[in-house]
């Protein structure tokens, strides 16, 4: 829950051969709707229930000088979030879960990254996420998916992310059992160089 924010968080990982031409700024392609955040959590043993949050924002700055230096920071409506059930949104929403009408936002800022591997195309990014009013430091593991030229005369970077957390660690205080204690969430964006 998070993405998550997350970011997303995506981001903030080339080395090597990229660095030297795609540094930049990178708006996330919230128009063009190539962004996700999502998670997936035990349904009390018995299956995996899956969600994403429709409403989200953010952006990543890439230091092609130094990658280990780059940043990332996500904001998203906590209401947005949508598990394909009405009533169950509803209950999501309210104060045994994300408590909405008290935190509406939730958020994810990067404080390091560590790039991985020769081709630095993965890497693990530390910052502090926000839920409920509760900061942790998350690690987030990066994979870039690809970068270019687009279609239209941009350039785009896309990054896939994810990271797992414990409910209770940001103050969620409904109790589903023992296989219900932790939350997966995943985050995929597509950011446009600015």
């Amino acid at each position: 829950m998070k993405r998550t924010l997350m970011a997303s968080a995506v981001a903030l990982t080339l080395a090597g051969p990229v660095a030297a031409e795609h540094g930049g700024t990178y708006a996330f392609d919230r128009d063009g709707a190539h962004q996700f955040v999502t998670f997936e959590i035990s349904h009390l043993g018995f299956s995996t229930m899956f969600g994403r949050f429709n409403d989200f924002d953010g952006q990543f700055v890439f230091d092609e000088a130094n990658p280990a230096n780059s940043a990332v920071q996500v904001t998203l409506k906590t209401a947005s979030v949508d598990t394909n059930h009405a009533e169950r949104d509803r209950h999501l929403r309210n104060e045994d879960f994300l408590h909405v009408s008290r935190h509406p936002e939730a958020s994810f800022r990067s404080t390091g990254v560590e790039v991985l591997g020769d081709d630095g195309k993965e890497a693990k990014v530390t910052g502090d996420l926000t839920i409920r009013g509760v900061t942790r430091e998350v690690t987030l593991d990066v994979q870039m998916v690809g970068h270019g030229k687009d279609p239209w005369g941009g350039y785009r970077m896309g990054f896939d992310a994810q990271t797992e957390f414990a409910l209770k660690d940001f103050g969620i205080p409904m109790d589903l059992g023992p296989a219900s204690e932790r939350v997966k969430l995943v985050i995929s964006v597509e950011g446009i160089r600015q």
